[in-house]
């Protein structure tokens, strides 16, 4: 029985605010015991392009369309014959073999919402009780971790100011399978409260804060009598692995300086969405440390237009730092021998009007999306699917979320037509809507 006076000590293992009530780590590690998960290497970097970014101005130019269509950028070729894709992806596209574009994303939301980037499934349509998990919250139940001092799944994303762009959580599988967040603006234990990605880069910041945890272990005799669990989960927190995969200074400087710095001076622009090239670095240490899911979220892609906020101004940004930042993590991932193991998939929640506003911006466009993928054992060097000659509607090959996440299942070596996770009431539910299959070109 636990004594009383232990409960906010015990309440010290309690970190951030992971989905209601918090994530305790010690019930995490006491419940995938229980489950008898098991391990493998297999892992997935998932990057949400917050607002929904605009396809036909990235990866599906329409050289050929009016102007009020096309915009001002042209496209260039890239090292895979018959691919070309925007002037401002110069670094992609000298590897463009290592990528596969997804031109004819279909089915989205028309609303902005991170649930259906998150787990795949449409928004509208009816929910079980307690709501769909995402992604990583099922690979947390179904595979764990890969040893006790490293999380099975771990989000980099900043939260948003809006809801809508956060991500959902665990559902219905409950709150030991949300991600554990060592980026927390409101966590008020161990000082991470003071922590951001752009800090996370301090070591002298993150070395701090590791030292007042040790030193409250310490000096609480409470701790030298926890469980095993609460032993285990005391241990991640205070993991070296976990702690140098969040230290940059330990990385080649040369490699830092590859991924870019982005724009300092809008490191969160004004709905709390991250600008900062390094959070995808930080995914590649931590999937090196043993984390089978990153998530993060890189800039908000809402762009209307507006007074000194055009779609083209903010293009001119943020399309060079993600070229730099994207196309240098999937050739780290190759430079390690991890592409192989680690699948790398960016997306939006819907696509941009055809038709540039009188604003100078695009709108929101459900008819069509985009979607990148790279790594995971995939065949790359290719284009999914083709929009018409104004980017507005999927002519061949349209691809839905369910197929993506079925394709993500498989990389991590789940069969997703014989796999089911129960809900609250018990009843089996899918991994995927409407039985999808993973995308054949890619496996």
């Amino acid at each position: 029985m636990i004594h009383p006076t232990r409960t906010s000590r015990r309440g010290f293992l309690k970190i951030g605010s992971l989905g209601v009530g918090g994530l305790s780590l010690s019930e995490l590690l006491r419940d995938e015991a229980k489950a008898g998960i098991r391990s493998s290497t297999k892992s997935v970097i998932f990057i949400y392009l917050v607002g929904g970014p605009p396809h036909q101005d990235m990866f599906d130019l329409k050289p050929n369309a009016p102007a009020e269509i096309r915009g001002p950028w042209k496209p260039i070729p890239t090292n895979v014959p018959g691919i070309e894709i925007c002037e401002a992806f110069p670094l992609m596209a000298k590897m463009m073999d290592k990528f596969t574009i997804i031109r004819s994303l279909v089915g989205n939301q028309i609303d902005h919402d991170a649930v259906q980037v998150f787990n795949g499934r449409d928004p509208l349509k009816p929910k079980p009780g307690g709501n769909w998990p995402q992604f990583g919250s099922v690979i947390a139940k179904l595979q764990g971790h890969v040893e006790p001092a490293v999380p099975g799944f771990i989000s980099l994303c900043y939260p948003c100011t809006h809801p809508p762009y956060n991500e959902p959580g665990a559902g219905f599988l409950g709150t030991s399978f949300s991600p554990y967040r060592p980026i927390d603006p409101g966590r008020k234990e161990l000082g991470v409260r003071e922590i951001t990605v752009d800090r996370l880069a301090d070591r002298k910041t993150l070395m701090k804060t590791l030292e007042n945890a040790r030193r409250f272990a310490d000096t609480h005799s409470s701790m030298q009598s926890m469980d095993t669990f609460n032993s285990q989960a005391f241990s991640l927190l205070t993991s070296s692995k976990v702690a140098d995969a969040l230290d940059l200074s330990k990385e080649d400087p040369r490699t830092v300086a590859r991924y870019g710095t982005g724009n300092p001076k809008v490191f969160i622009d004004e709905n709390g969405a991250p600008r900062v090239p390094q959070s995808l670095l930080m995914a590649r240490r931590l999937i090196e440390a043993g984390v089978r899911v990153v998530t993060l979220n890189y800039s908000k892609w809402d762009w209307h237009g507006g007074a000194n906020n055009s779609i083209f101004q903010r293009e001119k940004e943020d399309f060079p730092a993600l070229d730099q930042c994207l196309s240098a993590l999937v050739e780290d991932l190759h430079a390690r021998g991890l592409a192989e193991h680690c699948s790398v998939v960016v997306m939006g929640e819907f696509g941009r009007t055809p038709k540039i506003n009188g604003q100078v911006g695009r709108d929101h466009w459900p008819q069509v999306n985009l979607a990148i993928m790279a790594g995971g054992g995939m065949k790359s060097g290719q284009v999914i699917g083709a929009t018409d000659r104004i980017a507005g509607e999927a002519i061949s090959r349209p691809v839905t979320f369910g197929e993506i996440y079925a394709t993500l299942y498989k990389n991590l070596g789940i069969d997703v037509a014989n796999t089911w996770v129960n809900d609250i009431e018990g009843r089996p539910q899918s991994l995927v809507e409407q039985n999808a299959s993973p995308i054949a070109e890619l496996v």
